[in-house]
Parts: structure tokens; C-alpha cells; sequence
């Protein structure tokens, strides 16, 4: 079935956000951030929480 209009900006928008989000785990798997973040409990809990803190910061400025 077609999509509605405001679907599929939604489905734009959820494309654009997905890719980054991809984009910078691929970039943290580099630097072996969530390695080290696993090995630390809830360490990786922690980091993906900064880089969402990180990113509505970006947004609000």
C-alpha cells in the first residue's frame, strides 16, 4: 500500500537518523570503545547514553 505524505518524511527521517547512528558504531567498534566499554559492566550502557547526550546537544545548538 502507498504511504501517507507524513509517513514517509518519517521514514526519511528515520533513514537519516539510522545511518549515523551506524555510522558513529562503526566509528566507536574502531576505536574499540565498545570493547572497553564491556569490559567495565555497564560501561557500554554509559557510552551509548553519552552519545545520545552528545547528539541532542548538537540538535539544541
Amino acid at each position: 500500500r502507498a504511504l501517507l505524505p507524513g509517513q514517509e518524511a518519517d521514514n526519511a527521517d528515520h533513514r537519516t537518523v539510522r545511518a549515523r547512528v551506524e555510522h558513529v558504531i562503526g566509528r566507536m567498534k574502531n576505536y574499540k570503545i565498545l570493547r572497553d566499554c564491556r569490559q567495565h559492566g555497564d560501561g557500554l550502557h554509559h557510552a551509548v547514553q553519552a552519545v545520545a547526550h552528545m547528539h541532542n546537544l548538537a540538535l539544541a545548538s
